[in-house]
């Protein structure tokens, strides 16, 4: 399905970064060294990689791999993109510094655990992670994401995913996305950024 999506001239959701991202962003390290969950046809880790930062792109479809590599060329940075599923990802230990999980909202609620319990592996010490989403409430307006319900987030869900972990910011909010043709409209929005101790 994402092969089908992504094989199209036109970046489906923008060459941008996700505002989250871009907001957010002030609070990694130096040089921090990032990996980008499912990260699609590279507008995050790209942007994060012109910010001097060192980006591993996880993605699993080679179209949007492309996509990726034609846009962090034109950018002029590096980014080291792996094409893999998800499911068969090396959590490695203490690896990265931060985890960017930017939409990643195909995993249903076992594959999310095991994802975000992943995440918190390959964190070094004092990693951020990052994840942004939607919740269940983007169901009634229909601009952007899945149309599973369990597949959406909640504040009380990622509290329980990341027990144990520093939460810096948890909050559900709506607002309007402007990220190509995949993310336009009024959403219903929660992020969530935690430190590992």
């Amino acid at each position: 399905m994402w092969e089908k999506r992504f094989s199209t001239p036109e970046y489906l959701f923008g060459t941008e970064p996700a505002e989250f991202v871009r907001r957010e962003a002030v609070r990694l390290a130096p040089a921090s060294e990032i990996l980008c969950l499912a990260d699609g046809e590279g507008r995050n880790s790209v942007h994060l990689a012109r910010l001097g930062h060192r980006c591993t792109a996880m993605e699993f479809a080679p179209s949007a791999i492309a996509k990726g590599r034609a846009l962090a060329k034109s950018h002029g940075v590096d980014v080291s993109f792996v094409q893999a599923d998800i499911r068969d990802w090396d959590w490695q230990s203490e690896r990265f510094d931060a985890v960017m999980a930017i939409f990643i909202q195909f995993a249903d609620p076992d594959l999310r655990d095991d994802i975000f319990a992943g995440t918190i592996l390959t964190l070094r010490p004092g990693g951020l992670i990052f994840v942004h989403g939607y919740t269940p409430a983007q169901l009634e307006f229909n601009t952007g994401g899945p149309p599973q319900a369990e597949n959406l987030y909640t504040a009380e869900c990622l509290t329980r995913a990341f027990v144990g972990i520093e939460i810096l910011r948890l909050r559900e909010y709506e607002a309007t996305l402007d990220e190509g043709c995949g993310h336009r409209g009024r959403s219903a929005l929660v992020d969530l950024i935690a430190r590992k101790p």
